[in-house]
This record gives structure tokens, sequence and C-alpha cells, in this order.
């Protein structure tokens, strides 16, 4: 599976330049609006973001790819189920 789909594009939650907990609280809220199966990509340029953000969708049981895109941004991308 490659990182975008294009018939189903992910919601974009764009965290680039907001320290921790930010990205991850813009995750949770991006979850509780939307019920269903949906893909988030996540963008921040936190590198703890990545130990918060695999952490939880490892508890939540989601799918979650990270690419690390430089030094100072980082994608996830998460697929509810």
């Amino acid at each position: 599976m490659n990182m975008t789909d294009k018939v189903n594009p992910p919601e974009i939650i764009d965290a680039l330049g907001q320290p921790c907990p930010m990205p991850l609280l813009m995750l949770k809220r991006a979850l509780k609006k939307n019920s269903g199966s949906k893909q988030y990509l996540l963008k921040s340029s936190d590198p703890h973001s990545e130990i918060d953000v695999t952490r939880y969708c490892q508890i939540q049981q989601l799918q979650c790819q990270t690419q690390k895109i430089s030094e100072h941004e980082f994608h996830y991308l998460i697929e509810s189920m």
C-alpha cells in the first residue's frame, strides 16, 4: 500500500511547528470527529511525536506508517478500521 490513496485521499492533519503533545491531540480530535474507516496523514515537525503517535496507535489498534521526510518533518499515515 502506498502512502497516499488517490481515490480516498487521507485527511491531512498539519501539526508542523506544533510542540508535543499538540500533534497527538490534533490526531485524537480528528479521530473523534469522524467515525468509520478513514485515513489520516499527520504531519509533524516534533521528533518526539513519533513515540507518542506510534504508542497511541498501538493502544487504539490503529495502523500507522511512519515516514521521515527530513530532520524536521515526519509524516504518519494512520488508518482507522
